[in-house]
């Protein structure tokens, strides 16, 4: 009988043991809400009154606010009243450390403007101090922005890389390899060698950072080139991001020389064997957008700085209803001349319907896709980042409904697109991390930053006052 009671208290204990922890809500690092909850997921989820659960660096759970800390607990709960939530924006193309070269040389089209601006004073000043100076300048101007995630093409990628881990930033970072001299290299050779040391070699004490390869463009690499190293880049599981078919000029070089166009030219090499992201794509022709959907090419539209070199109009449109993943980009700072991507996104949207005289075309939540979801996609990282997903890394941020301009709101998508700005990014965070606060950037010093660049730029000043290379 005693042994019975022992047994039958055990089972009482063990039972409400069990009922109470059901009821206790988990321990997690971070809840962080938001009065609207984008998830940017395939259903095109909008949470109203929403918050999310992370644990380290991984999305737990997504709910409303109420259902969130019924679940779950945290010393650490970032507020979202009067604020939406949403994933942080993807930078599919960028050329961080050339925020040092921002307003040197304008109104020149692309290729007057690479070689009698860019090359020569790329060859005179760039070295590992412009790039460290450069790339911290780029990552605070992003992360104030609410850009989390960038994908990278320039020289001395090591620093890049080293400034992106100190920031907090995710980021793809090519190493560049280009047939003619550059800073640090006499040509293709060397170029390529060092690139292959980076991709083998480096390691992300994060995680957050991933090694490719950059080969800048089919004008400026050969075809054998692109051949090997798609072969090295195969061999090595890295990504490969390049410009293709990015302007006029370059269609007619490239058909000249080859007899067609960058893309079956790229396709024949096998540089579409691997990870592809392709920078521009303005001017692919209908074979070719046939060609970017089955090698699953990621191109990546960027409006302002094609408009501004007038490099032409992407046909964006016409490759998403062909089912490709298109995402999202400034360019660098030299072309753009910033690295705001509310701009990119507003501008998506509207050059589009302007274009076509069509208002329908580009419409907001295919616009803010090409900055998050679909963009994650294109530069295959839509396993990790893009949307807020139970499973998902904790890249997110907050938006600040405060501003005059923010009110009345109908439509949430609709003034993400259309009226938000840098300006209202209040929090940025990072793989669980909070890089941003408040409006205020955490892991970098702002005024140290921009300090380093006025003095740097002072000398590139005084080497443009000598005039343009010829």
């Amino acid at each position: 009988m005693k042994l019975f009671q022992v047994i039958l208290s055990a089972l009482i204990i063990m039972t409400t043991t069990s009922a109470c922890s059901a009821d206790t809500p988990q321990s997690v690092d971070m809840i962080v809400e938001g009065d609207y909850l984008v998830t940017m997921d395939a259903e095109g989820t909008i949470i109203q009154d929403g918050a999310i659960a992370v644990k380290n660096g991984e999305i737990l759970a997504t709910g409303t606010r109420q259902d969130i800390h019924a679940q779950y607990t945290s010393e650490n709960v970032i507020p979202g009243t009067n604020r939406v939530l949403m994933p942080g924006l993807i930078n599919g193309h960028t050329h961080t450390a050339m925020t040092l070269f921002r307003g040197m040389a304008d109104d020149y089209d692309l290729m007057t403007w690479l070689t009698n601006y860019i090359f020569p004073m790329e060859g005179r000043f760039v070295d590992p101090e412009f790039v460290k100076i450069g790339t911290e300048l780029a990552c605070l101007e992003m992360i104030r922005g609410g850009t989390t995630t960038f994908v990278d093409m320039y020289f001395y990628p090591e620093v890049i890389a080293d400034v992106t881990e100190r920031c907090g930033m995710r980021a793809i970072i090519g190493a560049p390899a280009i047939d003619f001299p550059s800073p640090g290299f006499n040509g293709w050779d060397d170029s390529y060698a060092a690139a292959i040391e980076f991709v083998t070699n480096y390691q992300s004490a994060s995680g957050r950072i991933t090694a490719g390869f950059a080969p800048h463009a089919p004008y400026t690499v050969t075809p054998e080139h692109y051949a090997a190293l798609a072969a090295k880049a195969k061999e090595l599981g890295a990504p490969i991001t390049t410009h293709i078919a990015e302007d006029q000029a370059e269609v007619k070089t490239i058909k000249e020389r080859y007899g067609t166009t960058s893309i079956d030219l790229l396709n024949k090499q096998g540089a579409f064997d691997v990870t592809m992201i392709g920078a521009h794509i303005v001017w692919p022709t209908d074979e070719d957008m046939d060609i970017l959907k089955e090698k699953g090419v990621g191109p990546i539209h960027n409006p302002t700085s094609n408009m501004k070199t007038a490099a032409g109009f992407s046909p964006v449109q016409e490759m998403i209803s062909k089912g490709i993943d298109v995402g999202l980009g400034t360019d660098g700072a030299a072309s753009n001349n910033d690295l705001d991507m509310w701009e990119e996104i507003r501008m998506a949207a509207l050059i589009h319907k302007g274009f076509n005289a069509d208002a329908t075309v580009m419409p907001a939540e295919t616009v803010l896709q090409t900055a998050t979801s679909m963009g994650a996609r294109a530069i295959d990282m839509g396993g990790q980042i893009g949307s807020l997903e139970a499973g998902k890394r904790a890249d997110m941020i907050q938006i600040s409904l405060d501003a005059p301009r923010l009110t009345p709101l109908y439509n949430v998508l609709s003034h993400l697109v259309y009226v938000a700005d840098s300006e209202d990014v209040v929090t940025t965070i990072i793989d669980g991390q909070v890089v941003m606060l408040d409006s205020e950037v955490l892991t970098l010093d702002a005024e140290a930053v921009k300090a380093a660049a006025v003095a740097k730029s002072d000398e590139i000043k005084a080497a443009l006052a000598q005039g343009p290379s010829d």
